[in-house]
């Protein structure tokens, strides 16, 4: 599907509006074209991308700079074309250290189609997994005025990274977060909190909307109750691409350990996938 200006700047704006009307969204984490119209179909009010569910499916590691920025803008671009709604990506680290590379990526971003985009603070360096706190400022910097100066709106959402790489400082998290606001940033992240009381020390410390992981314990929460803790924005992450890589090695292993297909019984019927896959309405 070819994306118009016009039809940016309205998923742009939709997406924005999200953020402000009352109560808490689940943005849902596609990682291919098919699982956007299948996302799409269910009713989510906007997808984004997962860094995690891409480097899967590409046979790759993930938070390891495995994955280029050519091929995470094609993947998302694909995404993008196959549904209606906006479209946030995953943008790991920028693809580059400096402020000029984290600019560069928003505004190619924007070119693939996207309304939104994260950038963490996180290196892909297991000696230094997280940037010095001045640079990841001034990387979140970069970004929003990269943003501003594009000619649709698009959201800039700033990541703390330190409980995902053994750095489980709340307080530092927070100071980031509060410094990453000040910069500009519309949505604050902090993925990997450990507890329902991190998420509303958190939440309580910004005055932006928090978007919360639902992974670890916090998966074990509702939707209603991290809206309660402060979430505006809930996302899936890599979960539904794992949980579609659990089902694969289930039914796989059944296959092998038993010499019985019952677990294809359980798989989405052939005509409901073949219909989901038809070109999407323009919305």
């Amino acid at each position: 599907m070819q994306l118009t200006l016009e039809d940016q700047r309205r998923r742009g704006l939709a997406f924005r509006e999200l953020h402000t009307d009352p109560g808490v969204f689940v943005i849902a984490n596609a990682w291919d074209a098919g699982t956007a119209r299948l996302l799409t179909d269910l009713g989510f009010a906007a997808l984004a991308t997962t860094s995690a569910g891409l480097a899967f499916a590409l046979g790759r590691a993930d938070g390891a700079n495995q994955v280029d920025r050519a091929e995470a803008l094609a993947n998302a671009r694909a995404i993008v074309g196959a549904t209606h709604l906006p479209v946030a990506a995953d943008l790991e680290n920028g693809f580059g250290d400096t402020p000029e590379a984290v600019a560069a990526t928003i505004e190619l971003a924007a070119e693939a189609g996207l309304v939104g985009g994260s950038i963490e603070d996180a290196t892909g360096d297991p000696l230094a997994p997280i940037h010095p706190f001045e640079q990841a400022v001034e990387r979140v910097r970069a970004a929003v005025s990269a943003a501003q100066r594009l000619d649709v709106p698009f959201t800039v959402t700033a990541r703390a990274e330190n409980f995902l790489h053994g750095r489980p400082d709340l307080a530092d998290t927070v100071r980031r977060l509060q410094a990453f606001e000040a910069a500009g940033a519309d949505v604050l992240f902090a993925p990997g909190l450990p507890d329902a009381e991190a998420v509303r020390t958190v939440c309580a410390a910004l005055s932006r909307p928090v978007n919360v992981l639902a992974a670890g314990p916090l998966a074990e929460l509702t939707v209603q109750q991290l809206g309660e803790l402060g979430a505006r924005r809930i996302s899936i992450g890599s979960g539904f691409a794992r949980v579609a890589l659990g089902a694969t090695r289930h039914a796989a292993d059944s296959v092998l350990r038993t010499g019985s297909f019952a677990t294809l019984a359980e798989a989405l019927p052939f005509g409901d996938a073949n219909a989901l896959m038809a070109p999407p309405s323009a919305g």
